[in-house]
């Protein structure tokens, strides 16, 4: 049996009894939280170009588009993971030499569920086994300082989900993975220098091809058996060799992904709560600041702290600003948040923020590096012009693994990004059916998502 023979045998096994009831309860929470992000970004100008494009091409109509509308799974599963990762609000999860976002998944599994007409239950089950097997392999083989995107082990997660959600049996589930694979090997390049619109779009683009690899194994294409160990497969051309036990995998890893309380890329989540820390200070005063200074863990020098992957004190664009520690420390200083409104262009290029974000260094401490990813440490020094000099630090925040979201957390920040765009009973009525989703049928969870078109337009 080749690996990914027993990856399929893996996710043919799957059930939702599988999970602990601490898993399913923050599998929920997840989808509350990747519900939310999407739908909060339901307005910015690239998702409003995609919808565009996708009723231009059309598509049987299979699947629902969040906001209204429907399309060809493949196009439903990019364009509703266009919208969840747009804010750069989503999940993620923590491995030594790779970060994922695990949600990126959802708007693929979701897709195919729907298509297939599946049980809530179901949906979750497939759900769950994507996060698994994207945690999984990040865990065993990362790929980023080898100048490959995290997309990559996702196009085996995305795969996997959706062939799931499909009821592919054991034969057509390893081919599905195994030509999602094969043809889905993204570069690092779209998350280093001068961001692009694409770093928000490379996980939905491959999860459009693994949706369509999955609907392709399904009706009868093959694909390469030995993708994982053959010769100049993925352990020789891209990852090097590893060993995972597929056999002994459980669905329980989704309670070590963590969500974000601020708008923020994931590893400045605690360097922002100390900013906030400071900015409460009664002697703080925003435009006394001489010089901010932050010490923290490697990788967060490394890709938003200027470091390997580029200058983050240039910052012109969303994505620029989103993936760049001296502007968000700047913005929490001044603004005391980091939400959506951080973002707007005018905040962006405004002088305060942008004279500011100039002021900050950061410096990774090997000290502070051996605690990551167990930890997200960051000390912080503000120094104000009379020399007064306000430190601050923090090892986690709320929304890591440590201090995870209970429901009540999840649906305050489920309320705070959806409110411009759903009416009270909306929220209400999509929370009710994600926190019972596995007695009800995934078209009731697509419903009413596909329901929030008539405000969109009205607004």
């Amino acid at each position: 049996m080749t690996e990914v023979q027993e990856l399929a045998m893996f996710v043919e096994r799957a059930r939702f009894g599988d999970l602990s009831a601490a898993a399913a309860e923050q599998l929920k929470i997840r989808v509350l939280d990747t519900i939310g992000v999407a739908i909060g970004a339901l307005r910015s100008a690239p998702i409003v170009a995609i919808r565009t494009l996708t009723t231009e091409l059309g598509g049987q109509s299979l699947s629902t588009l969040i906001g209204g509308g429907k399309t060809a799974p493949d196009r439903a599963a990019f364009y509703n993971g266009a919208l969840s990762r747009y804010l750069d609000f989503m999940d993620s999860y923590l491995a030594h030499g790779e970060t994922c976002h695990p949600s990126d998944n959802l708007g693929a599994v979701l897709a195919a569920a729907e298509m297939k007409r599946a049980s809530g239950a179901e949906f979750l089950t497939a759900l769950a086994v994507a996060y698994q097997v994207q945690t999984r392999l990040s865990d065993v083989a990362p790929v980023r300082d080898r100048g490959f995107d995290h997309t990559t082990q996702g196009a085996y997660a995305a795969a996997a989900g959706v062939a799931k959600a499909l009821r592919l049996p054991r034969e057509q589930i390893a081919n599905a993975i195994a030509i999602s694979g094969t043809a889905n090997n993204a570069l690092r390049v779209t998350r280093t220098g001068a961001l692009s619109q694409w770093k928000g779009l490379a996980y939905p683009n491959m999860a459009m091809a693994a949706t369509h690899a999955a609907l392709l194994a399904a009706h009868g294409i093959t694909g390469p058996e030995a993708v994982f160990e053959g010769n100049k497969g993925f352990m020789e051309t891209i990852s090097g060799p590893f060993e995972i036990d597929w056999l002994k995998e459980d669905l329980e890893r989704v309670k070590l992904t963590i969500l974000k309380k601020h708008n923020a890329e994931i590893h400045s989540q605690s360097a922002i709560d100390a900013a906030l820390d400071i900015r409460a200070r009664p002697n703080f005063r925003a435009g006394a600041v001489r010089a901010v200074r932050l010490e923290t863990f490697a990788v967060a020098h490394q890709i938003i702290g200027g470091g390997e992957e580029g200058d983050k004190r240039i910052v012109r664009t969303k994505e620029e600003a989103d993936h760049s520690l001296p502007y968000m420390l700047a913005a929490a200083l001044i603004d005391g948040r980091v939400q959506p409104e951080q973002y707007a262009q005018e905040r962006i290029q405004a002088a305060d923020v942008q004279d500011l974000l100039r002021k900050v260094t950061v410096v990774p401490v090997a000290a502070l590096s051996a605690l990551f990813p167990q930890r997200l440490p960051a000390r912080l020094e503000v120094e104000l012009d009379d020399g007064e000099i306000l430190r601050a630090s923090r090892e986690d925040y709320h929304g890591f693994h440590t201090n995870p979201f209970d429901w009540t957390a999840a649906r305050a920040k489920f309320d705070s990004v959806t409110r411009a765009f759903t009416t009270a009973d909306e929220r209400a009525a999509m929370a009710d059916v994600i926190a019972n989703l596995h007695e009800r049928p995934v078209v009731d969870l697509a419903a009413l998502l596909g329901g929030l078109g008539a405000y969109e337009t009205a607004a």
